[in-house]
């Protein structure tokens, strides 16, 4: 019997003449523009001004990819320069291998010298794109399934994937699709913190703080699962350690943050208007305006009454 599989691509690159087109590529640069589609609209809701999120991307997406990079290579680095390995490898990025843990810590270096340069609030910003970023990862992981590369154990399950390639120590078969189970965590994790950030009106960098506690959770059960080669530190993956120490630090920041600065930055941007629903106080200036021209033009009413009594009078 024929047991139903997620079937994986032929080939992950695709040539437009000469120029080659890289499935990896292509989902870690529509995860870009998704991240900051998502940040412009949150970011003018909160009061700030149109395309400040994509300036400040120019440096924070470059510094997460060589972040990104970095990290991969240094916690892998056996295979790059281990003897029969050529160290060239580590630039081709193309190949799959990016790091989340780096790509966050040096984008968002990037983040901070762009808002530096704007002069804006760096935990509200991230907190806007918080679930951009989310999103980004949910599609960025496809790339790995155009690599068929960081699946998980073999399994029979009707969602399994396939595995067809047998280069680099691969074994045809089928496999937990970790990929995906990724991808869909990320989605919900993209959620919530909308949810949570609507609910609670989270400001000073606890929307961004909850994305990565939220991540880190499902990074922990998922990264457990992948049959990949990795460092292991008493007995456990080296990344299920890093989600557990950096959900720490996240819940950390979001219990003293809320102690010390509740509520939302009333400014995002120096100079921007307020605009969209979720703009701070926008709803209640509405209604005070309509209510102080109420009054006004009642007042205007009374002393419009009173000179025509006082006419009146006079002609008595």
């Amino acid at each position: 019997m024929e047991l139903a599989f997620i079937p994986s691509p032929s080939r992950g690159v695709l040539y437009l003449g000469p120029i080659p087109l890289r499935g990896y590529a292509f989902c870690i640069i529509i995860g870009v523009f998704v991240a900051v589609w998502l940040g412009n609209k949150r970011w003018i809701a909160r009061g700030g001004r149109a395309g400040t999120v994509a300036d400040i991307a120019v440096w924070a997406v470059p510094f997460g990819l060589v972040g990104g990079r970095l990290y991969h290579v240094i916690t892998d680095y056996e295979l790059y320069f281990s003897e029969g390995r050529d160290w060239v490898d580590a630039f081709k990025i193309w190949e799959g291998g990016l790091g989340i843990w780096g790509a966050i810590a040096l984008g968002g270096l990037g983040a901070w010298i762009g808002c530096r340069r704007r002069g804006i609030p760096m935990p509200a910003y991230a907190d806007a794109v918080a679930p951009g970023i989310a999103l980004a990862q949910a599609i960025g992981r496809w790339g790995n399934w155009f690599n068929q590369e960081l699946y998980g154990k073999p399994t029979d399950l009707p969602w399994a994937l396939e595995i067809t390639s047998s280069a680099d120590g691969r074994v045809p078969g089928t496999y937990h699709p970790t990929f995906l189970y990724e991808s869909l965590w990320c989605i919900g994790v993209a959620v919530l913190v909308i949810w949570a950030d609507r609910r609670f009106r989270l400001g000073h960098g606890r929307a961004f703080a909850l994305y990565v506690a939220a991540y880190c959770t499902g990074r922990a059960w998922i990264e457990y699962m992948r049959v990949d080669d990795a460092h292991h530190i008493l007995g456990l993956r080296l990344n299920v350690w890093t989600a557990f120490l950096v959900f720490l630090l996240a819940v950390t920041y979001l219990v003293l943050s809320s102690r010390k600065r509740p509520g939302r930055e009333a400014v995002v941007e120096p100079g921007a208007e307020a605009s969209g629903d979720d703009a701070d106080g926008g709803d209640e200036s509405a209604g005070e305006g309509k209510e102080d021209e109420a009054k006004a033009d009642d007042e205007t009413k009374a002393d419009d009454e009173a000179n025509d009594e006082a006419g009146s009078a006079k002609k008595s």
